[in-house]
């Protein structure tokens, strides 16, 4: 369980490790070529580092920090990358280091690492930061210094006058008309709020209760609601879910796109960006998308007495969405033909997509486990043609078919589908652990350049997630362990060195492309956020250390396509986390 006691203990475990590191003398100053998770391992999990630089011989050490003494010695592996040939690396395992204790690795010619921590809790306060970035994220609300520290700042954006735009005007609601959709997160490091990219993130998180909650429902991290009746965890994604009920038009059960100001505002403090504020047009992938998430939710929350009657009717909000795309099923969002029609001009975030089987498929997911209705199995495909694709905005299939694998015991008629489910995620997660064995890295992450796309740290926690969701189902611990070596990638085993959760670690983001962090005037960026990752698109124009697909990565806040946050990348970076606390003893 995440407390105050054992964020606490967090805290005093990293000043030691800031210490270590400080107290290293200048031979013994840790090198950037020992690559390997900066925040900490479990005793008995499988701990790599890889050494990008070839050593004086093929020994390595493992230090007690405490004593100075070796406690382990072991023999570098040469790692054949069949991605980026002409880059040499070694890996060093040391899994057989169990007791907790602090530790760094020592190899002649080469250096001396990071510290490394072992520990029976190593995430904890990393997993409280990382659910805490989405309060940090909060619209329509101050956020006071008790609970926010000195990252507090003003309310900015209260949503209670959001204008109606010409695209989205109907006959009870015509264009100008006023409405109020408070609350919500910000979506990124800009200000806006989007159905579509909240939808993967609310189905995420979501997930991640229904999949834990005898811990969750337990676990605090110091959030307003706190002390209320409610796990934080659904506290935090009420905030969410009370604005999404509002993108609704309640006459026809569509949904707008989005809520935003016409254009991106400048880097200033929420309070500061007073721009006026629209609903954008209906779209089908956003009705969908709302429908499978007011499902999953009045699904979760529906056993919590002070929540019974919103989760009726959540799911009446549900079911009206999906009448509504129904109905308009080739209700695209497509920003540029838009503005050819309707004025002022909306150039914010599109997330635009052209192809809906997958929103179809998660909406009809969820709604089937909560109301049994075959008609919602029709929009599913043929057993016979699953095929399995890492979630992302744009494509939300297996978050319905991870619903249902869950659910299966219930719904014994699905076997066949279930069956079907189960041997694709089967088949992947062996094809990855074989791949990972090549990588450079030792990870799933890296081996195919084609994952390191705009928010590529996504995919890695997103491959995580899958990996989970086949342990959970298969039992398997090779399974388990390869979602803990993305983990491992994203918190500093990777080819850039960092560990990409803002104030974590012994190399973190210190400059990410996020309005609140860059204005705020507080050195440190809040903490808790996962940045996009590399991203050799680098669309940006920003200058860039390398163009190597794993190595384009610049913390620099001018760099929104390798270094910006957004909720959606936070989201499934909590469930690996998450997940992996909760399944410790």
């Amino acid at each position: 369980m995440i407390t105050p006691q054992n964020v606490f203990q967090w805290c005093f475990v990293m000043t030691l490790l800031l210490v270590a590191c400080k107290n290293n003398g200048p031979s013994d100053e840790p090198t950037p070529v020992i690559r390997l998770n900066q925040i900490g391992h479990y005793p008995a999990s499988e701990k790599v580092a890889i050494v990008m630089k070839k050593a004086e011989s093929d020994a390595f050490h493992v230090v007690s920090k405490e004593t100075g003494n070796p406690v382990f010695e072991g023999n570098l592996v040469k790692v054949t990358s069949s991605t980026v040939p002409e880059r040499e690396t070694w890996k060093a395992d040391f899994s057989s280091v169990t007791a907790p204790g602090m530790y760094h690795i020592q190899i002649d010619g080469v250096g001396s690492s990071h510290p490394i921590m072992i520990s029976e809790s190593p995430y904890d306060g990393l997993l409280s930061a990382v659910l805490k970035g989405f309060y940090f994220q909060r619209a329509s609300t101050a956020l006071d210094s008790a609970v926010a520290g000195k990252w507090a700042r003003a309310a900015g954006h209260p949503d209670d006058q959001v204008y109606v735009h010409a695209s989205a005007a109907s006959p009870t609601r015509p264009a100008e008309t006023v409405i109020a959709a408070p609350k919500g997160w910000y979506d990124a490091g800009d200000y806006n709020k989007y159905i579509v990219n909240s939808g993967i993130s609310m189905g995420t998180m979501l997930s991640l209760y229904e999949d834990f909650p005898d811990y969750f429902s337990k676990s605090s991290w110091d959030i307003p609601e706190s002390s209320n009746a409610l796990p934080d965890l659904l506290d935090e994604i009420l905030w969410n879910l009370d604005w999404m009920a509002e993108m609704q038009d309640p006459e026809d059960g569509g949904v707008y796109h989005k809520l935003t100001t016409a254009k991106f505002a400048g880097m200033v403090m929420p309070e500061k960006a007073t721009a006026k504020r629209y609903v954008v047009q209906k779209s089908t992938a956003a009705a969908l998308d709302f429908a499978a998430v007011m499902a999953q939710a009045a699904r979760v929350m529906k056993d919590f007495p002070v929540l019974e009657k919103r989760s009726k009717e959540w799911q009446a909000q549900a079911e009206a969405a999906w009448t509504w795309a129904m109905a308009n099923p080739h209700q695209l969002y497509e920003q540029e033909k838009m503005n050819e029609q309707h004025d002022p001009d909306i150039t914010t975030g599109a997330y635009g997509d052209s192809q809906l089987q997958d929103e179809w498929i998660w909406a009809a997911c969820e709604l089937y486990l909560n109301t049994g209705e075959e008609r919602y199995l029709e929009k599913l495909p043929d057993a016979s043609a699953i095929s399995f694709t890492v979630p992302s905005w744009s494509n939300v299939a297996w978050l319905g078919y991870y619903s249902l694998l869950r659910h299966a015991d219930k719904k014994t008629s699905l076997a066949p589908l279930v069956t079907a489910l189960t041997g694709t995620l089967e088949a992947v997660g062996d094809e990855w652990l074989t791949q990972m064995e090549g990588t450079a890295f030792h990870s799933v992450m890296g081996k195919d350049p084609k994952d390191f796309v705009w928010g590529s740290n996504a995919v890695a926690a997103n491959q995580g997630v899958a990996l989970i969701q086949l342990y959970k189902l298969k039992g398997q611990s090779a399974h388990l362990s390869a979602a803990k070596a993305n983990l491992d990638y994203l918190l500093g085993r990777n080819a850039t060195g960092y560990c990409f959760v803002t104030g974590f670690g012994a190399q973190s983001p210190m400059h990410p492309h996020h309005r609140i962090s860059e204005a705020d005037g507080v050195k440190e960026p809040i903490p808790g956020l996962l940045v996009g990752g590399p991203n050799p698109g680098q669309q940006d124009g920003c200058n860039y250390p390398s163009g190597v697909f794993d190595e384009s990565y610049v913390d620099h806040v001018c760099s929104y396509a390798s270094n910006e946050i957004t909720i959606n990348w936070n989201a499934p970076m909590a469930y690996l986390i998450g997940a992996m606390v909760a399944m410790e003893p």
